[in-house]
């Protein structure tokens, strides 16, 4: 019925008054050895997985998890990136009404300073929900109402900022946004789904310099752009309200719709696309849409995508909010909860065929909302009430090891970042740092 989802409605006065990145404050001075870094949204290869050699614990020892600091943070699920030794999450102080940016110490922390602006958000199932983008000198963030800053990761200086519903006309999803800004080398790529379906953005100087037109009128979702490399052509995939669709990343047609396709088009689209070997995409989404599997092919110069297979969530495959994992030839995802006897256990699939089950986790073993990664082998899922589970990354069966409470509150939903043994992961209101380093 509409207006009981409580969506907001659109301020433009406040719109209109948004300065971005307008005030600063420094609290304390810093410097760290740490190296380790989860620099974006499903980390450095956008697979979620670490490569990090380091040896990370089977079990917790007998006296808990060893938490090294907490942080409150605003209502929401925008979740960290770590670059080294500094922690970054774009977060929001409803009180002072307004977006910040936040960097704290990965090894205390202490914050260490803050840049925000002030912007009109009324909580909706919480405020923030999207993880930064960082390199060596610029980090990247996006707002719940899609405003876009760039700052120097260092110092906080402000970069420049974009305002994509002022100069593109985007239209706020439900909910807010949930777009994790995609960094290419000097470009970072946007996904405004207004006047321009994509645009990207040179960090130094805030630029555009290119754009995608949008005659489809295809409007932003929850979904994160993914890049991907197909007949030896570099592109952007995105998921769309309205379609999923190819964008050519490299040469002369940068920023064209090299292909795009509509048969699996949910109303309500917050997992990204999982990009599999071959020319594969999976694709996924909440509210009984269920999922679909996509595959590439290439005749001359044009590119098209078929589609293998679609069904619903009770016949395979399928995910709420967070994009499954792909590992050793496998896929794992936690099925929801409108997936029939198996609902919310992990589970294990072949991309050849994602309506067969390979295994799945007991009927004891269940999980939400939450977030799950791979790191030495091993699977760290969190559960809805903070429980984080560890769980051996097995394509043969479900290998259980152990769990601890970690977290005290509800939806812990934002996603989980990693670097140098250190796991930050949050719920609604708290950010927690554990030492997982096996001693």
């Amino acid at each position: 019925m509409p207006g009981l989802d409580n969506r907001p409605l659109v301020d433009t006065t406040a719109i209109d008054s948004v300065i971005i990145g307008e005030k600063f404050k420094e609290y304390e001075t810093f410097s760290s050895s740490l190296t380790g870094k989860w620099p974006r949204f499903r980390g450095s290869d956008f697979d979620n997985i670490l490569k990090s050699q380091d040896k990370l614990i089977e079990k917790f020892d007998t006296s808990g998890p060893d938490i090294l600091w907490t942080v409150e943070l605003g209502e929401g699920h925008a979740a960290p990136v770590i670059f080294n030794g500094r922690v970054y999450l774009l977060d929001y102080d409803e009180r002072k009404k307004n977006d910040a940016l936040r960097c704290f110490s990965l090894e205390t922390g202490k914050e260490l300073w803050r840049r925000w602006y002030a912007v009109n958000v009324k909580r909706n199932h919480g405020m923030s929900r999207t993880v930064p983008a960082i390199t060596d000198g610029f980090i990247v963030t996006m707002g719940p109402k899609c405003h876009v800053m760039c700052c120097d990761p260092v110092s906080g200086d402000l970069k420049w900022g974009i305002d994509l519903v002022r100069e593109y006309k985007t239209e706020v999803p439900l909910w807010y946004t949930g777009q994790c800004p995609l960094i290419d080398k000097d470009i970072v790529v946007l996904a405004p789904g207004g006047t321009d379906l994509l645009i990207g953005v040179e960090l130094k100087s805030g630029k555009v310099v290119w754009k995608t037109p949008n005659p489809g009128g295809m409007k932003m979702s929850h979904s994160s752009i993914m890049p991907m490399t197909f007949a030896g052509k570099k592109m952007y995939v995105y998921a769309a309200i309205g379609g999923v669709c190819g964008i050519s990343a490299e040469g002369s047609d940068r920023g064209k719709i090299l292909w795009r396709q509509n048969k699996f088009n949910p109303s309500v689209m917050a997992p990204s696309p999982l990009v599999l070997p071959d020319g594969k995409i999976f694709l996924t989404a909440g509210y009984g849409a269920g999922a679909a599997m996509l595959q590439l092919v290439k005749s001359g110069e044009t590119f098209d995508a078929k589609v293998l297979q679609i069904y619903k969530p009770s016949e395979g495959l399928a995910s709420e909010q967070q994009t499954p994992l792909f590992y050793k030839g496998f896929i794992f995802g936690i099925l929801p909860k409108d997936a029939g006897p198996a609902r919310n256990q992990l589970a294990c699939f072949s991309p050849s065929d994602c309506k067969k089950i390979l295994w799945t986790s007991s009927k004891t073993d269940r999980y939400g909302l939450g977030p799950y990664i791979i790191a030495d082998g091993k699977l760290f899922i969190l559960s809805d009430d903070g429980t984080l589970n560890i769980a051996k990354a097995s394509t043969s069966s479900f290998v259980f090891l152990d769990k601890a409470q970690i977290l005290d509150g509800q939806d812990a939903w934002g996603p989980m970042a990693i670097a140098d043994g250190k796991l930050l992961l949050r719920d609604d209101k708290t950010l927690v740092c554990i030492d997982i380093l096996k001693k």
